[in-house]
């Protein structure tokens, strides 16, 4: 899918790979990578391109499950939130991601709650994506 128009538009440079540094360039955002112990690296005290991704498929479907509860009148708790688990693992050219979105909105109905959440995945722009080139696996907690 192409957007018929873009709103809003960022660029972060890297530098050194896993083991070096990512910037936006407006300065506004700035951390520090290390290759993860699971990967084979030091581990350490930076973040990793798994935890960025997760962080921010988090964030966005999240905002995706207020729209959709908000569009359907259904009021969501504050502690409502989206945890991404986010996997990388061998495919027999490279490497390929899984993804485990793991939903909590404490106090809503499962039923309505997985109504939300699939409504969610089909608006998502990470969900939009990743459609069809990784694995999602959508779980209400």
């Amino acid at each position: 899918m192409i957007p018929e128009k873009i709103l809003y538009e960022t660029a972060v440079v890297a530098h050194g790979g896993r083991e070096g540094k990512a910037q936006s360039v407006d300065g506004s955002f700035s951390v520090n990578l290390s290759v993860p112990k699971g990967l084979g690296g030091p581990g350490g005290e930076g973040t990793n391109p798994e935890q960025l991704f997760a962080a921010g498929y988090a964030a966005c479907f999240l905002g995706a499950v207020k729209l959709v509860a908000r569009n359907r009148k259904i009021a969501l708790p504050d502690d409502t939130s989206i945890t991404a688990k986010v996997g990388i693992g061998p495919v027999p050219v490279g490497y390929a991601l899984a993804v485990d979105l793991v939903a909590s909105l404490p106090g809503v109905e499962r039923a309505i709650a997985e109504e939300i959440v699939a409504g969610a995945h089909e608006r998502c722009p990470y969900s939009n994506a990743t459609r069809g080139n990784i694995d999602v696996k959508l779980t209400v907690a």
